[in-house]
């Protein structure tokens, strides 16, 4: 039986121990909830590209950007939406990034979009399938549920 020795158990062990402080324990994206109010309020969902599970559009912050900015860019990028993007995020959510080898917390501020048109074509056009949803809908189809929650949060305040 091949045993390692305490030293290389120990040398393996500080490895993991500064590999994982080099990791931030929690990363911030930028999401757009796109909205529009026809007969009734609907929002827009968009697909994931790997699981197809049904987001909204979110990213990354963007280097000179701010948040609302990024949000609308990310909207634009994933469902070809233009519109108008709150300047103030309603609030945020936390969810788990899943990446190949490990998996990310992500905090994700969240700017209500009013959208005002699609566009005909988007980068992200053949990766992601995008839709209108009655607001209550789209409320029980998304997965995260501390997302799920600030979009009743948001139907409500339609309601008042």
């Amino acid at each position: 039986m091949n045993r390692s020795s305490p030293a290389k158990a120990r040398k393996k062990v500080k490895k993991i121990v500064k590999a994982t402080k080099a990791l931030p324990l929690e990363r911030l994206q930028y999401a757009a909830l796109p909205w529009r109010k026809t007969n009734r309020l609907e929002i827009m969902l968009v697909s994931s590209r790997e699981t197809r599970r049904w987001i909204i559009p979110k990213g990354w912050p963007m280097a000179g950007r701010s948040g609302s900015a990024a949000a609308g860019i990310e909207a634009m990028e994933e469902a070809g939406l233009l519109g108008v993007i709150a300047k103030e995020p309603i609030g945020q959510y936390f969810y788990e990034k899943r990446f190949s080898r490990y998996v990310q917390a992500c905090r994700v501020e969240v700017f209500p979009l009013r959208v005002v048109r699609q566009r005909d074509d988007w980068p992200e056009k053949h990766e992601r399938s995008t839709k209108w949803f009655a607001a209550e809908e789209a409320k029980e189809l998304i997965s995260e549920p501390e997302l799920s929650e600030l979009i009743g949060m948001f139907i409500r305040s339609f309601a008042n």
